[in-house]
């Protein structure tokens, strides 16, 4: 069957991401273009669109999902009901919205950053999440997020002090904390970008002095250095377990030990460095083909 039109998936305004994505975003639309495919940017949440008209839709930038993650969840019913094919899938994007998905990476043997999960309504004891997690400073974040949002680095000292905007937090939704991981300031973290399960290229994030926060549009600053083996084939080893299927995946972790620790599996809408590589976008090109047939 010959594709006719294929949809983006994007949201009505990127914020603070805006000129980081529209450059990606603008690339791989005009790269689609120019190969002969029939795309159009679409706004998850516009009631207007008619979505069996598209015989694809490509889960691309829609960054305010967390925000609204109910209305996601429904929109994801939706598209699913109307027999359309989401890449990537829809069942992988509804486990990917909750970082409890975390426990199932765990039990298959990845090694992940230790968690302490705080469910909503709980109270959050500092003293409790620093001793269980054996560290000096922490990071408090939601389960569903993106874009450090209602993140907070902290001391327990600090932590104290914070326990009451944590706990009204955790009256709309539930978190989790982990070890601030030093090595993410001093060494960055990497990224590892593949398509249809296959390795694409990586990027190593370095937060700005005085900064925890990778990303770019914090000030991050972004390196491309080959990287060592061993990391890649555990980031290989995550994908064949969970993201065989999917067109694109990325794999966040901080080598430590010369080993991989996954910070995230990002498969819903993540950044893709494809301005970093040569032939990034033929590969991604190519495995949307391959999806598509």
């Amino acid at each position: 069957m010959q594709i006719q039109q294929i949809a983006l998936i994007t949201c009505e305004s990127l914020g603070s991401y805006t000129a980081n994505a529209d450059s990606e975003d603008e690339r791989l639309y005009q790269f689609l273009k120019e190969k002969g495919l029939t795309v159009s940017w679409q706004v998850w949440d516009d009631e207007n669109v008619d979505w069996s008209q598209f015989d694809a839709l490509i889960i691309k930038s829609p960054w305010d999902y967390f925000d609204k993650i109910d209305a996601f969840y429904t929109w994801l019913d939706k598209v699913e009901a109307a027999g359309c094919k989401v890449l990537n899938p829809v069942k992988t994007v509804r486990w990917n919205a909750d970082k409890i998905y975390f426990k199932d990476l765990e039990a298959q043997g990845v090694t992940i950053v230790p968690t302490v999960w705080l469910e909503q309504g709980e109270e959050f004891n500092a003293a409790a999440a620093f001793a269980q997690l054996g560290s000096e400073k922490i990071i408090v974040k939601p389960r569903v997020s993106g874009g450090a949002k209602n993140t907070f680095a902290l001391t327990q000292e600090e932590a104290v002090e914070k326990t009451e905007q944590i706990n009204q937090l955790l009256q709309q939704e539930p978190f989790l904390a982990q070890p601030f991981i030093e090595e993410i300031k001093t060494a960055g973290e990497w990224s590892f970008i593949f398509f249809n399960g296959n390795y694409s290229h990586t990027v190593l994030k370095t937060a700005k002095p005085g900064d925890f926060r990778v990303q770019h549009f914090f000030g991050g600053t972004i390196h491309t250095p080959t990287p060592p083996a061993t990391l890649l084939a555990s980031a290989q080893h995550i994908v064949d377990k969970f993201a065989k299927d999917c067109l694109y995946a990325r794999v966040d972790g901080v080598a430590l030990n010369s080993k991989l620790v996954l910070m995230e599996l990002e498969l819903i809408e993540p950044f893709l460095f494809l301005g970093t590589s040569p032939g990034s976008l033929e590969r991604y090109y190519q495995a949307l083909m391959a999806q598509l047939q």
